[in-house]
């Protein structure tokens, strides 16, 4: 079931997991999916739900063999990859009823877009908002030199960068062999090159009339 489910950041989650320190009993957590990360047996997601006017996340590894269930709840993307800046939203926007039920799945089998713009509290922030292009954000409402210091740092180019993007997706077992692959051609490059340097030296003696 869990090789199967399919959800992104922005949708709403129930995770049911066993906790080892009560054996026999489950909790369930209803959250928004803030955040994916990794792929295959390193793939984990954080869900995020204010309960009693306090925020809270847990970080669920998606092949966890303590979780029972995950449904999707609310499936459904948002106009960013992460939700991060949520820590920083007014609370509205991440607060789930923990009985809230599932909602009927779209029959055409699309994710629909929700285009919601959330309002952040007043700084300070945890990160600069303001240097992550977000597009699901209203308007932060900054003096414009920190507009222009966020234009200044950009990295723009680096999601062109598909060598770093496909390393960080990865799992890390190929991640460790494309390494090992590297350094054993570094070493018979090495050892190539060591060779050709003594033949270069070796100079042969002649005879003497």
């Amino acid at each position: 079931m869990k090789l199967h489910i399919v959800f992104h950041s922005g949708s709403i989650l129930a995770v049911e997991a066993s906790d080892p320190h009560t054996p026999g009993k489950v909790q369930r957590f209803v959250g928004i999916c803030i955040q994916r990360k990794n792929c295959g047996l390193r793939a984990n997601f954080t869900l995020r739900n204010v309960i009693d006017h306090q925020g809270v996340e847990i970080l669920y590894d998606l092949y966890d063999p303590s979780i029972q269930k995950i449904e999707v709840l609310k499936l459904e993307k948002r106009l960013d990859d992460e939700l991060l800046y949520l820590r920083d939203a007014l609370p509205e926007y991440s607060t789930f009823d923990p009985n809230m039920e599932a909602e009927i799945l779209p029959e055409d089998g699309s994710v629909p877009v929700n285009p919601i713009k959330v309002k952040l509290k007043p700084r300070p922030w945890l990160e600069r908002w303001e240097r992550k292009n977000l597009k699901g954000v209203q308007d932060l409402e900054l003096p414009e030199r920190f507009y222009k210091r966020a234009a200044e740092v950009a990295t723009p180019w680096e999601k062109y960068d598909l060598m770093k993007d496909y390393m960080r997706t990865i799992p890390e077992e190929e991640q460790n062999e494309i390494f090992r692959e590297l350094q054993s051609k570094l070493q018979t490059a090495n050892v190539q090159i060591k060779r050709q340097k003594r033949k270069r030296v070796f100079v042969k003696p002649t005879k003497l009339a």
